[in-house]
């Protein structure tokens, strides 16, 4: 309480002189101010952009491992042709999955799927959609709300039940006005009934098992109505291609085993596939890059943002210099009547903190405001973190002591004669 006595005076002080000189002292600000604004918002904006990558990777589950069939390039994908056409043979297996379930350590389960890409049609309404044969199982490890109906069954897989699940945005395009369940609609060859719909997840920067348009059936159903070959006819003859399995999804025990789980599903299909005609994605590993891309961006976003600070900082110094020639006779008074310098250093660091803390809280309204507006007219996510809050609040503080000591000791330097010469 005494302490704060014995300032009072001189921050009453400092603001009597920042209220003297306003436009000047509005203008020293600005440097802070912008300083301060953009370090939160360029943080805020690199860590929105780092969060949604983070959590569309979190929601590919990170005890899983992805195992996707590649088309080999040139002449490495197995054929067989004939003068009409080609039939291309690649990819993953029935016994792959068989082989990986039961010789991978930490394995709790394996999803199959085959995707392809097929014509839906409800009355004169048709789209295109990603229909993904698969087993009920996919929708513990790839886990999305639903919101209406249900999943597939296991009843489901063993009647090979025509029966589909779509995601929200097939169901808009293709159902519209129409009621959502229990409606019956055309999959290439097949009559399904829907019989629940989820949410996607379309997973930006990262390969999510969603596209904008699914239909999940039985795989069961998919092998008997479709088989697994895809016949595409054009004027040079039929081209086609056969891929038992698109992907297959591997939940291990826990994270502890999934580098280990990854190696050794690699060394199993290294062994029975002659072709480079699969690959294996591990969305735990995708994870930690981000997070370390995530870091290397934040600090190149905060020393860019520094640089603004740092200019502020330079600003308060250079008018506090013109402060200090314009009080000389006013400080050679001060010293000829008595005050010692330590005051005098004290009154010009208050009259720098005063512009320095002002600009700072001003600073701070404006980077909350900033990723709030980019928001709302982009619908980019910002999140603004309270670590840079404080972080750019106290560098600017210490910008405004440590550029205000220089002036504050040169004034206080200054010979009580001399000063009072000084016109």
């Amino acid at each position: 309480m005494k302490q704060f006595l014995y300032l009072w005076p001189f921050v009453k002080l400092g603001l009597t002189d920042v209220w003297r000189h306003k436009t000047r002292s509005f203008l020293t600000m600005l440097g802070v101010v912008f300083g301060v604004g953009s370090v939160i918002a360029m943080l805020a904006v690199g860590e929105g952009a780092s969060q949604q990558a983070l959590d569309s990777i979190k929601r590919l589950g990170s005890d899983n491992i992805m195992v996707q069939s590649v088309k080999p390039s040139g002449e490495e994908g197995g054929s067989t042709g004939s003068q009409r056409g080609t039939l291309a043979v690649y990819g993953l297996l029935y016994e792959d999955e068989e082989r990986i379930r039961q010789t991978v350590p930490g394995v709790l389960m394996t999803v199959p799927a085959r995707m392809t890409r097929r014509i839906a049609r409800l009355g004169e309404r048709q789209l295109e959609m990603r229909v993904v044969e698969t087993v009920p199982g996919w929708f513990e490890v790839v886990q999305r709300p639903v919101m209406a109906g249900r999943v597939l069954s296991l009843n489901d897989l063993e009647v090979r039940a025509n029966v589909c699940v779509l995601t929200e945005h097939g169901v808009r395009r293709l159902l519209a006005a129409e009621g959502m369940i229990g409606q019956r609609i055309r999959i290439a060859s097949g009559v399904f009934e829907v019989i629940g719909i989820v949410k996607n997840e379309t997973g930006g920067t990262v390969r999510a098992p969603d596209s904008e348009a699914d239909a999940y059936i039985p795989i069961t159903t998919g092998t008997r109505l479709f088989g697994e070959a895809s016949i595409r006819y054009s004027a040079g003859g039929m081209e086609g291609e056969k891929v038992e399995l698109s992907q297959i999804i591997v939940k291990m025990r826990d994270t502890s085993v999934v580098e280990m789980g990854s190696k050794a599903i690699e060394a199993v299909l290294e062994r029975f596939h002659k072709k480079s005609d699969y690959r294996i994605d591990v969305p735990l590993t995708l994870l930690r890059e981000a997070e370390r891309t995530k870091r290397t961006y934040n600090i190149v976003l905060g020393t860019i943002a520094g640089i603004s600070l740092l200019v502020g900082g330079i600003g308060i110094m250079n008018i506090m210099l013109a402060s200090v020639t314009e009080r000389t006779k006013e400080i050679g008074i001060r010293r000829a009547i008595g005050a010692r310098r330590s005051r005098i250093v004290v009154q010009f660091l208050i009259n720098t903190c005063v512009l320095s803390i002002g600009g700072g809280v001003v600073g701070v309204l404006l980077g909350v405001g900033i990723p709030l507006i980019i928001t709302y007219f982009t619908d980019m996510p910002t999140v603004v973190q309270p670590y840079s809050l404080l972080l750019a609040f106290g560098i600017s503080v210490a910008i405004g002591i440590l550029f205000g000591l220089y002036p504050a000791m040169r004034a206080a330097s200054l010979d009580p004669i001399e000063a009072l010469r000084h016109e």
